[in-house]
């Protein structure tokens, strides 16, 4: 487990900011969880990322290497000014400043996972950057704000994953001790519905990616245990009761929740922890993950079956009529995210039921002609990380 000590150090428009004095010990901790972990045949973060590189190097020729290529690198990326914070906006949404961040560093761990040594360096040269300046360490301390960090978090978190074996001890412990408080943050809880829906998944899942990552099994818990209420929480028939509620978009958050859903059950994979078969019970029926999964796919086929919940019309985003589904997430968004770059992941194994070889039939009739499949919720560019061809 790490050990990093929390210091106080200044204050500014009434935020506490704090510094992580990192312990000398911190870095053979990450190096003893590693070896154990390997030595017990998993892996730590969202996949096996020397088993990824072995593949894409051995497939030079493979459609997942030219995913991982498909976009090119832009050296003007060196020059993105640093975010300090990130901030509440007015109105429906986010604070999109970290965008053309994400969008790099996506853009760039998925060229170094197959190779591109140039992009490794740059993606270092960047993180490093950021570190450095102390980027969203002002972040304001509100939940929209904290929402778009954790969106930043997972994939810095995965990038990290794939150069740490390149980097030198003292850039590993800047690295850590700049991300570190930035994923412990986003375990804040604000006392609402987002402590419960696809805004904690989310928390939990960069947690969880982190602890795998740093051997820190109280974070990697808690996202075994919000696997588990997500199950628990959901209705017999497979729906989230937070997410299809919430009108037009009843489905987009249901997508949204699979994705972190996903993200957990693979990184619990490497910790040789089975979530995809992990069941809880309702009226006496057992439902799982694919359970959750096959409710999001027929409401698409059928959506009569969403509108008893979506007509509670909690905050629906964009459309205010819960008749009229919003169907965004089925197609590139124009920025360069793909909201089903999560059935990558779960295409690549073997299908026990129907459900799985659903979800692989949708991933190659609306997402096919569209890849790569990037996405901050996945961690980046998915297609990448776990297209087998």
């Amino acid at each position: 487990m790490i050990n990093a000590a929390p210091s106080i150090i200044t204050a500014r428009n009434g935020i506490v900011l704090a510094a992580v004095i990192v312990s000398a010990t911190m870095l053979p901790d990450l190096i003893q969880a590693s070896a154990a972990q390997t030595a017990n045949g998993g892996y730590q973060g969202l996949f096996d990322v020397k088993a990824r590189k072995a593949f894409l190097a051995q497939n030079p020729s493979s459609d997942a290497r030219k995913a991982c290529l498909a976009v090119d690198a832009d050296a003007k990326w060196l020059s993105i000014e640093v975010i300090k914070g990130l901030t509440t906006t007015e109105g429906y949404g986010t604070d999109r400043s970290g965008n053309q961040y994400a969008w790099a560093v996506m853009v760039l761990s998925g060229r170094a996972l197959a190779g591109d040594k140039g992009a490794e360096e740059m993606l270092k040269t960047f993180l490093l950057k950021w570190a450095d300046a102390g980027a969203f360490s002002e972040t304001e301390k509100i939940h929209d704000a904290y929402y778009a960090l954790k969106r930043l978090m997972l994939p810095t978190v995965v990038a990290f994953s794939i150069i740490r074996d390149g980097l030198s001890d003292e850039e590993k412990q800047k690295l850590i001790a700049w991300i570190d408080p930035l994923v412990r943050r986003t375990d804040q809880i604000f006392e609402g519905s987002v402590d419960y829906n696809n805004h904690r998944y989310l928390a939990d899942s960069v947690l969880m990616a982190w602890g795998s990552l740093t051997g820190d099994q109280e974070l990697y818990r808690k996202g075994i245990d919000r696997f588990h209420i997500i199950l628990d929480d959901a209705r017999a028939d497979g729906s989230l009761p937070l997410e299809t509620r919430r009108g037009a978009r009843a489905l987009w958050y249901m997508r949204q929740s699979l994705t972190s859903m996903t993200v957990m059950a693979e990184i619990a994979t490497g910790g040789q922890n089975d979530l995809f078969d992990a069941t809880a019970t309702a009226d006496g029926k057992k439902k799982s993950m694919w359970t959750v999964l096959s409710y999001w796919m027929n409401g698409m086929t059928n959506p009569i079956l969403v509108k008893a919940y979506s007509a509670e019309n909690y905050i629906p985003g964009p459309e205010q009529d819960f008749m009229r589904p919003d169907f965004g997430f089925l197609e590139n968004r124009g920025n360069g995210r793909h909201y089903l770059a999560f059935l990558e992941a779960l295409a690549v194994h073997e299908p026990a039921n129907f459900t799985q070889r659903r979800a692989e039939a949708l991933l190659e009739r609306e997402g096919a002609n569209e890849r790569p499949l990037i996405d901050e919720f996945a961690g980046g560019n998915a297609t990448c990380f776990w297209r087998s061809g």
